[in-house]
């Protein structure tokens, strides 16, 4: 291995932009800032929605229904 080749690892402060949660992970910044971190992203807190255009959940349904009866 060439010596003085890897970047220096850190343990980073990582903000939060939407909620101000503040952890610490292994980087090779010292710093990180996000928009959305697991406390506030909607997957994972349970609320998440889910947007439906035009029917098309509906027509999965009926789609997934009708391969069920063959």
């Amino acid at each position: 291995m060439k010596a003085d080749i890897h970047p220096q690892y850190h343990q980073a402060q990582v903000h939060c932009a939407s909620c101000g949660t503040e952890f610490t992970v292994g980087s090779t910044a010292e710093v990180l800032r996000v928009d959305i971190c697991g406390s506030c992203h909607p997957f994972y807190t349970g609320k998440q929605t889910i947007v439906d255009t035009a029917g098309q959940v509906e027509r999965f349904q009926k789609r997934l229904e009708r391969s069920a009866k063959l």
